[in-house]
């Protein structure tokens, strides 16, 4: 990993890690500038009242996405979902009550006190079907071929290598598997320096994709029936979009991460 990215994911880590600690002393997080920054755009409000309402207060408060994954991943009883940058749990605890007893979801996030409040939350929420994981979503330890759904709330536009998350996604799905994310998308007409403008990458903004350059990675990696639809915009030219796509059941063959996919930063490294 380059000085670069490595500044860019430390920088986002510090961030993830402040809005954990702030629920945990009773704030709410929201994706944002700030950790604690509500915007209707971002965060709980994005859930029905009545899953707000059946989950633990500090999951709901810890809600940072710019989606519902949730609710779009059409997840089935005996399911095993993986959910990448899982935060304070919200996405995975939803999950797993919709995978019953006989599924599973996994949880996976590189940040030890979102963690820390994931597992506090499984505890109060009396889930047994579920596990957390730390770990960099461009290197999922799982084995391959061992998760039929996965999903993502606002997470890999965070990545500075895109192209190795689509790569492991498509690895740990076994086949027929599927992906149900949301995620910040851009138009293509804009340029990564155009969307480094709109907001920085702990805003959820800078890392994001075209809907072109999506298609391009999901497919590169070995993905089909690939849909991308934007939902709600963000900034000018950056909506909330719900993507969709198939690791196909037969004689399917990644083409792994060597598709290069530029990045939506700016020269300093985003953040500026």
């Amino acid at each position: 990993m380059s000085d670069q990215s490595t500044e860019v994911r430390e920088t986002v880590r510090e961030r993830y890690a402040a809005a954990a600690v702030q629920v945990t002393e009773g704030g709410t997080a929201c994706c944002g500038p700030q950790a604690i920054e509500v915007d209707d755009n971002f965060g709980s409000t994005l859930y029905a009242a009545d899953e707000r309402e059946s989950l633990p207060a500090e999951a709901v408060a810890a809600s940072l996405g710019c989606g519902n994954p949730t609710a779009v991943a059409d997840l089935h009883e005996g399911e095993r979902v993986l959910d990448l940058g899982s935060g304070g749990g919200i996405d995975v605890l939803l999950s797993a009550r919709r995978v019953g007893a006989t599924g599973k979801a996994y949880g996976l996030d590189m940040t030890e006190e979102m963690l820390a409040l994931a597992l506090a939350n499984q505890k109060k929420a009396g889930a047994t079907n579920v596990e957390f994981l730390k770990g960099a979503i461009e290197a999922i330890p799982l084995p391959a071929n061992t998760i039929d759904v996965v999903i993502s709330n606002c997470v890999i536009n965070l990545s500075t290598d895109k192209p190795a998350v689509f790569a492991e996604m498509f690895r740990v799905l076994a086949p027929g598997g599927r992906i149900g994310i949301s995620d910040v998308v851009a138009d293509d007409d804009l340029t990564p320096a155009q969307r480094a403008g709109r907001g920085d990458y702990v805003g959820c903004i800078a890392g994001a994709l075209s809907f072109a350059e999506y298609r391009q990675g999901l497919a590169a990696a070995g993905f089909t029936d690939i849909e991308l639809n934007p939902t709600h915009a963000v900034a000018d030219g950056m909506h909330s979009a719900i993507v969709r796509a198939v690791k196909p059941a037969t004689g399917s063959m990644s083409m792994g991460s060597g598709a290069a996919l530029p990045l939506a930063q700016d020269s300093s490294g985003c953040c500026s």
